[in-house]
């Protein structure tokens, strides 16, 4: 599998749970700003992507991957992330531009910066974990 076929069964996946066009859903999309996507919603577009890909998407994946070996009192003070927390969601978040990952976030913040490619980078991680790599 290529990472274009899992954008186009990610891309499936918006346009169902979404009721979006195709054309709407590209890789740099915003998923609330720019397809007016609600919270719920994202439950059933992992769900949608979990059937079709037949993997698991844990929760709270994103800030468990960027807290992974962090003590957790150096990841966020009073609620809001740190430095080192910002500099790792950075990392693991190519997809958002770096200036939209700034000083004042929170935990809450951050599925607000979650791009269709944030979705397309989770599935081609959680196919990698089970064994079937996805050719970049």
């Amino acid at each position: 599998m290529t990472e274009e076929e899992v954008f186009e069964k990610v891309r499936d996946a918006f346009v169902e749970a979404l009721g979006v066009e195709e054309d709407e859903v590209e890789p740099e999309a915003r998923i609330f700003d720019d397809l007016g996507a609600e919270s719920l919603d994202l439950l059933e577009i992992v769900f949608l992507l979990e059937r079709s890909f037949d993997i698991k998407i844990p929760r709270g994946g994103v800030k468990e991957a960027t807290q992974a070996g962090i003590d957790p009192s150096e990841y966020e003070v009073d609620g809001v992330l740190t430095e080192l927390a910002l500099e790792k969601l950075r990392e693991h978040m190519p997809e958002v531009e770096a200036d939209e990952i700034t000083p004042g976030l929170t935990s809450n913040d951050i599925p607000r910066l979650f791009r269709v490619q944030t979705f397309v980078n989770i599935v081609v991680h959680q196919l990698a974990e089970k064994g079937t790599p996805v050719e970049r």
